[in-house]
């Protein structure tokens, strides 16, 4: 996936995913809390308010609500306007009543926080700011301009001054807070929730590949004998047609073709058969498999493996799961991105466990950024040598997580390090250091008897 695809997805995803429904559906709860707050106040404290106003104001809110529901469809979803509409209003409208009754001597003032919230979870930054600024600033005036609450008597019920400047400051201090504190925590559930999707885009992507790979194969296998039908009753055709040069040329034409939908086929079945025969491979081989787009890219790829005790047994086989080989190939990729000349890719493997280590002699990790490798949507800063050295390079800082994520759904655990730090560092290499290792049983498939079939294969999937 580009950068570009992604931004797009991204756009669309926030674009509009908050239902009018819902939205109804809380000013509904707003209106009735706000109604039975007035009719209690009067009915069983005996305070004096301004009913029609505040019956005016609620009303409003009424009406809102039923235009919405009659006038859009239940599945309608809120762009970022209309959800900004709505959030002000409700902020507006929550303070008039406030202002009707008492200000922030109304210990439903705290209230304000409600609108500030919502917006800080699912509007932009921008958006954001403006609610909160109008919030502060509507609480600041409703220190100074109110209409008192009056009890039957006609007094007036306040709190003192210093508790006003309390409650103000309080609620000052919650609405930047909170907003802070609920965006925060929105922004990294929504890039998370972001970069799962990639992920599952870039695993759906590879198995398709493969499938596809395997479609063309059985389709090369199918076909192979009308095509040699064909080529060979063209053969003939051009002896028998040697007094007539232009059938001829037409018999020629056929077998021509022939031979160029044999080649075709051919070179589309290069991604390989999805038969169980080689769903498995030496791991080495894989490894091969995985840094094969990044061999000729300028820097050298060295792959070696080694059993228990440096001995000379031969790789184990390994499973060729998608995930497995797109993660590598991701990691790879990042190393050879920031190599200088040379990447490294050990293998080596034990009764219990296949340990992967991929080094460079880059730069390595930032170190202020070493503990959140893996993270999505992790980047640092690029400085002027940067750009200068590798202007093509946009990363969006999920190639790490991608290759994280479906490493682990492999059964994989991984750490990233600088190759200074490294016990297993036998190139001396300086760059970034990834380990992968999985439990043995993970990844190598089980052994078979002796003479065992692997079965049949299966019918695709797709």
């Amino acid at each position: 996936m580009t950068q570009s695809e992604f931004q797009l997805l991204q756009k669309r995803q926030r674009g509009s995913f908050i239902r009018l429904r819902t939205m109804i559906w809380l000013r509904w709860l707003a209106i009735a809390g706000q109604f039975a707050a007035i009719t209690l106040a009067q009915q069983f404290y005996n305070l004096r308010l301004e009913l029609s106003l505040c019956y005016l104001a609620i009303g409003v809110s009424v009406l809102g609500n039923l235009v919405a529901t009659f006038a859009f469809p239940e599945n309608k979803r809120l762009n970022e306007a209309e959800n900004f509409s709505m959030v002000m209003f409700d902020l507006l409208q929550l303070c008039f009543l406030l202002y009707l009754t008492g200000g922030l001597h109304n210990p439903f003032s705290i209230l304000i926080l409600g609108p500030v919230m919502v917006s800080a979870t699912i509007m932009t930054l921008r958006s954001t700011i403006i609610i909160g600024a109008t919030a502060l600033a509507l609480v600041t005036l409703m220190m100074f301009f109110h209409l008192p609450l009056r009890t039957e008597q006609g007094f007036i019920m306040r709190i003192a001054d210093v508790f006003v400047f309390g409650q103000w400051v309080a609620i000052t201090i919650s609405v930047v807070f909170l907003s802070l504190y609920a965006r925060k925590v929105t922004e990294e559930m929504n890039s998370t929730a972001d970069a799962v999707v990639a992920t599952q885009l870039a695993l759906s992507r590879t198995q398709m590949l493969n499938n596809l790979g395997g479609v063309v194969a059985a389709a090369a296998h199918e076909l192979g004998t009308p095509l040699a039908t064909i080529k060979l009753a063209s053969a003939e055709l051009i002896e028998d047609l040697e007094d007539r040069p232009e059938q001829q040329d037409d018999a020629r034409l056929i077998r021509a073709q022939a031979d160029r939908c044999r080649d075709i086929l051919q070179s589309m079945g290069r991604a390989g058969k999805e038969d169980l025969q080689i769903r498995s491979a030496p791991l080495l081989e894989l490894i091969r498999e995985a840094a094969e787009p990044h061999l000729n890219r300028g820097k050298d790829v060295l792959i070696d493996g080694s059993g228990p005790d440096n001995g000379a047994s031969s790789p184990p086989d390994a499973q060729r799961f998608p995930e497995v080989i797109h993660g590598l190939r991701n990691l790879i990729q990042n190393a050879v991105d920031f190599a200088r000349t040379s990447v490294w890719v050990d293998a080596t493997w034990t009764d219990t466990s296949i340990t992967i280590r991929i080094l460079d002699d880059g730069p390595g990790y930032p170190t202020n950024l070493l503990g959140r490798i893996g993270d999505p949507f992790v980047r640092n800063r690029r400085t002027d040598r940067d750009r200068k050295s590798r202007p093509e390079y946009e990363g969006m800082g999920l190639g790490l997580f991608i290759a994280k994520t479906l490493l682990e759904r492999s059964g994989a655990t991984l750490s990233f390090a600088n190759g200074a730090g490294r016990r297993h560092n036998k190139h001396n290499a300086r760059g970034a250091s990834v380990e992968v290792v999985w439990p043995r049983d993970a990844i190598v498939p089980p052994e078979r008897a002796k003479g065992e079939g692997i079965g049949e294969n299966q019918p695709f999937d797709l």
